[in-house]
């Protein structure tokens, strides 16, 4: 191992999340008044998804009215102005945010007659300050690519009749514009319906589970199962992803979350810098692809396709194991050829202690378990928080095994685990008696009024509130709160181009040039599609990525013949990959922040490590089998088969498969990858006799060398 390797490894900084450099240190009376506003965000759109519904124009500008002030107040216009407090400027913005809420909701019934046809001249002025508010909000919390295409778009609703060829368009005057873009058609279409529902509720449940310590749990854990292995640290930071990407959905979330505690392990046993962050980011990558929450555009998925999610949860099984298999494979290759080794046992936690704590997976499994019972997505989540305060009930009763409680000998696990066992009875007990009283106590509760319905669903969550703590309960609405302000400005500002690609048709016929293309070959309108998605992704969260994509680029893939699921899920999975991919990858540049490495070495090297990902999206054009579309022994097939495939592949890209690989051979059984990775008997017979004969005279030459 290197003098660099074994030096001390000094725990990273804290890397910035998404564009968040511009974060405000408030006043104590400003972080007061902030975390007033976040905790009433939440309880809010709890309160309306699970108990009392709105119409829908009115629940959606509050959402962005809302989420807006909070952003205005939470982000600086610039970074240098983020350490003075909110200024009065930023006041008056956050005052015309509510300005612009109360305007719909006082106008609500007019909005709704005049929609698309008529506008007075409030709805002008609202629409063009709301806009702009939008368009500023989206830029302090995400960057500078997303408002700048929203722009684009907008002044080309304005030139369209000066534009060339399948760009021209009539043109809109500007009072129309802005009434139709600030509707239902545009900002409170139907990206912000995700966010104000699907979205809002699931963030709110990974930050229960994140004050629950899940999070932290199952860091522990997979440190805890493959801490000690060859190359230890990255197995672990690779099952990390698989699991607590179905928490946060978010690649950059991920790789800050889990990122402090992996890549300082794996700087320990030996891994550079750039690998090691590349690891991180390309395992916390793959969460957004990685039922059961996938990232926040699958949610957009469902609503757009009308695919129950589900359906689109389970489709994205398979190719989520193959990407993890494809990571895990790399790290194994990669610690084989540089002969790491794991961390010691003794600097682990230790496993049977793990053990003792599964209970803290039990929200995800009652989550799973009621998406899979056909319950709705609101449902499911809000028995996912209910189950959250539970087990972070027990996980505090049971805290620190023993450090707090003097009746817990700390080293006896075998008293740890029975004192759990019975409050986990005395639990289930009590929540047999509670469910046989609710189901007695609804009818008739029901029978007095929706004040009663009400009260009934509020005493069911204080409970659970109760037990949990105040503080820690405030604690996850209010953070739940701060993850949401992003994506409410990215799902509005993307309602802006959604509504412009309706106004101006342009999406009609971007789908003719894919239909061109696809005439002289459909795998070019494939790439074609694949590369947009791509661009699209560079430098702006995936949500944005695949809500914009969705409207440009799917429709025309349907119309060449791809299914509705496998276009969409096909243009998700390049949106969520640009996050590893150069010139700008979110992901890997703060993975690359915090391992002090270089961005670029870090995004190349990440970009090789999720290479079967960009392979596994034409797998699924090619046969569907992978959606789990089709007969089970076909799925089995390509499942198998495509196993096989990204060994091979990593195999190659890694230079290592039994044994150092020459360049000719690696050349070859790259081929032999893609072979296995196209379903078809055909193409798997001959990728396996091109790629076993290799491996078998790469491990007859180990031997010899041996020898």
């Amino acid at each position: 191992m290197s003098a660099e390797a074994t030096e001390e490894v000094i725990k990273p900084p804290m890397a910035e999340e998404e564009f968040s450099g511009n974060k405000r240190l408030l006043t104590r009376w400003e972080a007061i008044l902030l975390a007033v506003f976040c905790v009433g965000f939440t309880v809010f759109h709890l309160f309306v998804l699970n108990v009392y519904s709105l119409e829908p124009l009115l629940f959606r500008s509050i959402h962005v009215g809302w989420g807006t002030a909070l952003g205005l107040i939470l982000y600086a216009p610039i970074r240098r102005y983020a350490k003075n407090g909110v200024p009065w400027y930023d006041w008056l913005l956050v005052a015309a945010s509510i300005a612009c809420t109360v305007y719909t909701i006082i106008e609500l019934d007019g909005l709704l007659f005049r929609a698309g046809a008529q506008f007075t001249t409030g709805d002008v002025i609202v629409g063009v300050v709301g806009t702009f508010l939008i368009l500023e909000f989206t830029r302090r919390t995400s960057g500078l690519a997303l408002p700048i295409i929203a722009c684009v778009f907008i002044v080309y609703c304005f030139v369209g009749p000066w534009m060339p060829g399948v760009l021209e368009h009539k043109g809109f005057a500007v009072d129309r514009f802005f009434t139709y873009i600030y509707s239902e058609y545009g900002v409170f279409g139907v990206t912000t319906q995700v966010s104000s529902s699907y979205i809002i509720l699931f963030v709110a449940f990974a930050a229960f589970l994140q004050v629950s310590k899940v999070g932290d749990y199952i860091n522990d854990l997979c440190n805890a199962l493959f801490g000690w292995a060859r190359g230890g640290p990255a197995k672990a930071a690779v099952a990390s992803g698989i699991m607590f990407g179905s928490i946060s959905g978010s690649a950059v979330a991920n790789v800050v979350a889990s990122g402090m505690v992996t890549i300082p392990m794996m700087r320990k046993v030996g891994y550079d810098r750039p690998t090691a962050a590349a690891i991180e980011a390309t395992s916390s990558t793959g969460g957004q692809i990685t039922p059961p929450v996938l990232g926040a555009g699958a949610f957009l998925m469902a609503e757009i396709t009308g695919i129950p999610y589900s359906q689109i949860a389970l489709a994205a099984v398979i190719p989520a194991v193959l990407f993890y298999i494809a990571c895990w494979i790399h790290v194994d290759l990669h610690a084989i050829r540089l002969g790491l080794r794991g961390v010691s046992r003794d600097e682990l936690p230790p496993l049977k202690l793990m053990l003792t704590r599964l209970y803290l997976f039990s929200p995800l499994i009652i989550f799973v378990w009621a998406l899979l019972e056909g319950y709705s997505p609101f449902r499911a989540g809000g028995l996912g928080i209910i189950a959250a305060l539970i087990a972070g009930w027990l996980s505090r009763l049971f805290r620190d095994i023993g450090a707090g409680d003097a009746s817990i000998d700390p080293r006896s696990v075998t008293m740890v685990f029975t004192a759990l066992l019975m409050r986990i009875v005395a639990l289930i007990a009590g929540g047999a008696v509670l469910y046989a009283a609710l189901q007695y106590l609804v009818p008739l509760v029901e029978s007095f009024g929706d004040i009663a319905t009400w009260s009934l669903s509020i005493l069911v969550i204080l409970i659970p509130a109760v037990l949990f703590g105040w503080q820690r309960t405030l604690e996850a609405l209010n953070l739940a709160a701060r993850d949401t302000v992003q994506l409410v400005a990215v799902c509005a500002c993307a309602g802006i181009i959604v509504g412009v690609i309706a106004l101006t048709g342009i999406g009609g016929r971007f789908s003719e040039l894919i239909l061109g293309i696809a005439g002289a070959s459909q795998l070019m309108a494939m790439l074609f599609a694949a590369m947009v998605a791509l661009v699209l992704g560079m430098g702006m969260p995936t949500t944005a990525a695949y809500a914009i994509a969705a409207a440009v680029i799917a429709p025309g893939l349907a119309k060449i013949g791809v299914p509705v699921l496998v276009a969409h899920m096909f243009v998700f999975y390049f949106a969520v990959v640009s996050a590893i991919t150069p010139p700008v990858a979110l992901a890997s540049f703060a993975a690359a922040g915090m391992a002090q490495a270089d961005p670029w070495k870090t995004s190349w090297t990440a970009l090789k490590m999720g290479l079967a990902t960009f392979i596994v999206p034409f797998m699924f054009f090619f046969s569907p089998v992978l959606l789990m579309q089709g007969p089970w022994l076909g799925i089995l097939q390509a499942t198998i088969s495509g196993a096989i495939g990204v060994w091979f592949l990593a195999g190659s890209t890694e230079g290592w498969f039994g044994g150092r690989l020459a360049m000719p051979l690696r050349v070859v059984l790259f081929g032999a990858a893609l072979s296995l990775l196209h379903p078809g008997g055909a193409s798997d017979f001959i990728g396996l006799g091109i790629g076993l004969p290799i491996y078998l005279w790469q491990r007859l030459r180990l031997r010899q060398a041996a020898a």
